[in-house]
């Protein structure tokens, strides 16, 4: 695939897909949050050199963007890092060319984009210029504000919450039990993501769409996932510790719509972070929606330190 020569507005500037993994020095001469995992996504397949595009006057990179997949996939499933170099008075032209020469070539014709997320410092509203340039092209293109996360992280040495006896604990049984589950959660949720799908689709059909699209590509064994009951047996919420491509997480947790407001949430945080903890894991990460905000806390009171957040963009 050849390069791109952009007009007169943006002098010099050439647009292209790096090369390959010779050429990731340059890519990674803007900072990110996620630059110190792209080799390994290189060599295991989730990117591509023709999914990762730069914009370079001479030697210098200017802007940049890609996207991540899965390994066995032929297309990738979101977009996840864009930048522009600050110092550039014309960034806001060459952002808005490779984002429409990148897109151009990476999306399929008539496919819908993968969502954007941009991965920013917890305290980013205190200074939001860059972000909100960044947002203000990938808008310009077509997308719109979905959501904002925040993301956390529980290390090794931080005190472990103390069980809390309520509840006894329990595999899930099945995926139809997890599905069923899946979808009985939805009824009052907050998560952004959810919202929308509820928007387009049945309940049954989001909570397939969320399991297919996430839970079913953990690396960990499903015996992990854990169903909390009280002990009459009766089911209050479950929850999933397991491990994603880059380590362990706390990948879905909920409680059933009968038993909300009574801090079963603690419950479900605590027994996944001493199950994962038991396992010599060397963090444990979560995330949860802004506007989720009893989630946020049962997260802050299991010992859980805000890393950083993501505000999700969709066509």
């Amino acid at each position: 695939m050849g390069s791109v020569q952009t007009g007169t507005l943006t002098e010099n500037v050439t647009i292209r897909p790096i090369a390959g993994p010779d050429e990731l020095t340059l890519f990674n001469s803007l900072p990110y949050l996620l630059n110190d995992e792209l080799a390994d996504d290189l060599a295991t397949g989730r990117r591509r050199p023709a999914w990762m595009w730069v914009a370079t006057r001479g030697a210098r990179l200017v802007a940049r963007i890609a996207w991540w997949g899965r390994e066995s996939e032929p297309v990738p499933t979101l977009l996840d890092v864009f930048d522009l170099d600050g110092a550039e008075p014309d960034r806001r032209e060459v952002g808005e060319r490779l984002v429409a020469t990148a897109m151009a070539a990476v999306v399929p014709a008539g496919a819908e984009p993968p969502e954007y997320l941009c991965f920013v410092p917890p305290d980013w509203h205190d200074d939001p210029a860059a972000v909100e340039e960044r947002m203000a092209i990938i808008a310009g293109a077509g997308a719109r504000p979905l959501v904002e996360r925040l993301r956390f992280e529980w290390r090794p040495g931080t005190p472990l919450p103390e069980p809390r006896g309520r509840l006894a604990f329990r595999p899930v049984r099945d995926a139809d039990e997890m599905l069923a589950m899946m979808t009985e959660v939805l009824e009052g949720t907050l998560d952004g993501h959810s919202l929308r799908d509820l928007r387009e689709m049945s309940p049954e059909e989001s909570a397939r769409r969320h399991f297919d699209g996430e839970l079913a590509h953990y690396r960990s064994p499903r015996e992990w996932w854990l169903v909390g009951m009280l002990p009459g047996g009766e089911p209050v919420g479950f929850v999933c510790p397991a491990r994603n491509d880059y380590g362990p997480i706390i990948g879905y947790i909920a409680v059933r719509p009968a038993h909300r407001g009574n801090g079963y949430v603690d419950d479900l945080v605590g027994e996944a972070t001493r199950f994962l903890a038991a396992r010599d894991v060397p963090r444990i990460r979560a995330g949860t929606d802004v506007g989720n905000v009893p989630m946020a806390r049962a997260f802050e009171r299991a010992g859980y330190a805000s890393i950083e957040g993501v505000v999700t963009m969709v066509w």
